[in-house]
């Protein structure tokens, strides 16, 4: 490929005092850029193409390219033409010396004998056999010589790979498209991308630039993998044409083998008439050899002279009168239809990529549970303590309000005694549940239920934090025996609220809830109060919720809306209800005022209380 471009570039009409090395390597990089070339998958026409907005230039650049190539293959036909050449008139000499001295020998015989009369049945059989085989003798003769003159031609190309693969194309019994394999068409076209971009690297780095030196170095590798591929085809074309060059000889020597015996048959029979025969058949044979040899070197001549592959100029290329491109109409027609479609497949693709619960609606049709109610995002500047009180620190805020209407929900959706352990779980952690638990447990004890909080959250405890209770005794010390189920109660900061927490760290949380022990506990719990509310870790990745959802009354599940995904939320829905869960419902947690689709607290914002409570 390079060595064409070496040819275009003499071609195109460069002014000499702008003939320098880099003017031209920028020139033969925008050609490899904007040149288009085909073949035909059905023929061997060769389609040449070139984008400019110049018609003339890319007239003038496309017959340059096409007059380039004509040229450049037929002087690589001329060369392995001329060194074949050399071989057969070097034998034409040889064989020009044996038919001069077997034509003496015949004359000086005819003159010493006479001339020798073959009329018996016996001899016409043997020398007419004699004749066949001093044919095909000289057939194999031929080939040998061809053969072995075509192996030496190659061999001395050994190290031209190029050169072999233009004098294996210029064979009459092989077309020019075999030997450009799908790898070497794939490896030139990254070559010519490659080299593009390089020529745009070089306008911005220099040439020590770590880019400029990647782009060389896949600039070098790809053209070692072309020199291999060329490698390749030449050592095997060499030993296929060593191969046929054997091949003859063997067949030379038996035939030479089977004539030898032939004269001898021959000579038995007329030992005079066959020495006048074989002369005489030598003399044919050498002449006949003389003149396939003037034949082929007169072949050579003329594909020396007007080059080995016959190509012809089909269409010389001529300025247009109007741009093939842009088709303005076509392609805004275009433009139109794939924005059409890009922009409905972006807006699929981005709602089917979306796995979050959007809505309430959704929300139910998914899980199949129903939405009880949504707690509305509160300001992150708020502490833990602020977040798990907010019903009694801002009784008369929006979030106070929402609890409340959660609290109605259970109340009168649950026969009264038939939910007096809830179990308040998410799919995952931060979903806000622990919040959840303490608010709810103030709106119960505020409604006049005496309520309890169990802080079952033996893997993440926050309850303690929430109320500000220290955490050095709980469920655990009672559990293990260390304190009395009087002494495991707190006080809570409501009338009517009590709260149990987890007291110290236990290595087998999972055990400790699914022991005897834990259920007499909550038996006793739930005989001494209206309410009990379990808080518990989240459904994934542990079991602690399942063990406590199999023993509770209900139980509730949280969502954190813009966070929880349907797959995460239906997985933690089958876990609770493997276990024979009984799902009262979801509460959509940390809600935007922005987003309506959750439907129930958008409206608090159109109306207030007379004034705000004071945090106590």
């Amino acid at each position: 490929m390079d060595n064409l471009f070496d040819y275009i570039k003499d071609k195109l009409s460069i002014p000499v005092d702008k003939k320098d090395d880099v003017i031209i390597d920028n020139l033969l990089i925008y050609l490899k850029k904007e040149l288009d070339v085909a073949i035909g998958k059905k023929d061997d026409i060769i389609s040449v193409s070139f984008d400019s907005p110049y018609p003339a230039e890319a007239a003038q650049i496309v017959n340059a390219v096409v007059d380039s190539y004509v040229e450049y293959h037929t002087t690589s036909t001329r060369s392995t033409a001329s060194e074949v050449l050399k071989i057969l008139q070097k034998e034409k000499i040889q064989r020009d010396k044996e038919l001069s001295d077997s034509f003496t020998r015949l004359l000086e015989f005819t003159r010493e004998n006479g001339v020798v009369s073959l009329e018996k049945s016996d001899a016409h059989i043997v020398f007419k056999r004699l004749t066949r085989l001093s044919s095909a003798l000289t057939d194999a003769q031929l080939e040998t010589i061809n053969a072995k003159a075509d192996y030496e031609a190659i061999l001395s190309m050994a190290d031209e790979s190029e050169n072999i693969k233009q004098f294996a194309m210029a064979q009459p019994t092989v077309g020019v498209r075999v030997f450009v394999t799908d790898i070497e068409t794939q490896l030139r076209t990254e070559l010519r991308e490659i080299e593009v971009e390089l020529n745009n690297v070089r306008y911005h780095c220099t040439e020590d630039h770590p880019s400029t030196q990647a782009l060389l170095g896949k600039i070098t590798e790809i053209k070692r993998q072309l020199n291999d591929e060329s490698k390749s085809f030449a050592d095997a074309y060499m030993e296929v044409m060593r191969l046929k060059w054997t091949t003859a000889k063997q067949r030379e020597a038996e035939l030479q083998t089977s004539f030898d015996a032939q004269q001898q048959a021959a000579l038995d029979l007329s030992v005079k008439a066959a020495e006048y025969y074989m002369i005489e058949s030598n003399l044919k044979r050498t002449e006949k050899l003389c003149d396939i040899l003037n034949d082929r070197i007169k072949e050579l001549n003329v594909t020396e002279e007007a080059g080995g592959l016959n190509i012809s100029i089909l269409e010389v290329a001529r300025p247009e009168d109007k741009p093939s491109e842009p088709q303005k109409a076509k392609l805004m027609a275009l433009a139109l239809a794939l924005g059409l479609m890009f922009g409905s497949g972006f807006a699929f693709l981005r709602e089917w990529l979306d796995y979050r619960l959007r809505s309430a609606d959704e929300i139910s049709a998914i899980l199949g549970v129903p939405v009880l109610g949504t707690v509305p995002r509160m300001p992150k500047r708020q502490s833990v303590v602020e977040r798990g009180q907010k019903v009694r620190i801002e009784s008369k805020s929006i979030a106070a309000e929402a609890y409340r209407t959660i609290r109605t929900t259970v109340f009168f959706g649950v026969p009264k005694g038939k939910a007096k352990t809830i179990l308040v779980t998410s799919p995952a952690s931060g979903d806000g549940k622990t919040s959840l638990v303490s608010n709810l447990a103030i709106t119960m004890a505020q409604a006049g239920q005496k309520t309890l909080i169990l802080d079952a959250d033996f893997r993440k405890p926050m309850q303690h934090n929430i109320f500000e209770i220290d955490n050095e005794k709980g469920l655990s010390s009672l559990l293990a025996g260390n304190i009395t189920l009087d002494e495991a109660v707190q006080p809570g900061p409501v009338q009517g609220l009590d709260l149990m927490l987890c007291g110290p760290e236990v290595p087998n949380p999972c055990e400790i809830l699914n022991s005897d022990a834990f259920i007499e506990i909550l038996k006793k719990l739930s005989e001494r109060y209206d309410r009990v509310i379990v808080d518990s870790p989240p459904v994934r990745p542990v079991a602690d919720s399942q063990i406590l959802a199999a023993i509770c009354d209900i139980t509730l599940l949280v969502l954190r809306a813009e966070k929880s995904t349907r797959r995460l939320s239906q997985q933690a829905r089958d876990d609770l209800l493997s276990v024979g869960a009984h799902i009262f419902g979801v509460i959509v947690n940390d809600v935007s005022r922005k987003h309506s689709r959750y439907g129930y607290y958008t409206g608090y914002g159109y109306y207030g209380y007379g004034h705000k409570e004071k945090k106590k």
